[in-house]
């Protein structure tokens, strides 16, 4: 079971076991998140796709699924004009320096290989920690 957090200054924490089911705990968080806040429709659906992208990556990709580790989401709203995402897991990061783009012919056709270029372009501002296991997005309101 998830655990949500909260304090004063309009952050939240959401801590989800390496599961796939995770991942609904991950959208009811953001539906009241997003709800409470007011988002737009357009951002809501940029929010909610990046962050099912980024939670899918670390507990797949990041924890291999492995349930006794963790993915960590971060929350800060920003005077009410920006909310920062930060997803974090518990795995050895990877190299995102060298992906390869999936909008290249040889690519179009492939099951994966789309997350981190889709996340990209949905949010205002998107970096990896240096070893590849953190995400940082913004999405201005």
């Amino acid at each position: 079971m998830g655990q949500i957090t909260t304090d004063t200054s309009k952050l939240y924490t959401l801590r989800l076991s390496s599961k796939l089911e995770s991942i609904i705990e991950l959208e009811n968080f953001l539906e009241l998140l997003l709800e409470e806040h007011h988002v737009s429709n357009e951002c809501y659906g940029n929010i909610m796709t990046s962050l099912n992208e980024a939670t899918m990556n670390a507990i797949v990709h990041g924890n291999k699924c492995l349930e006794n580790k963790m993915v960590y989401i971060n929350v800060e709203l920003v005077n009410k004009s920006k909310f920062i995402f930060t997803v974090a897991d518990e795995g050895d990061g990877f190299d995102f320096r060298n992906l390869t783009d999936p909008t290249l012919p040889e690519n179009l056709e492939k099951d994966c290989g789309r997350g981190v270029f889709i996340m990209k372009h949905l949010s205002d501002y998107f970096i990896y920690n240096d070893k590849g296991n953190e995400v940082e997005m913004h999405f201005k309101l």
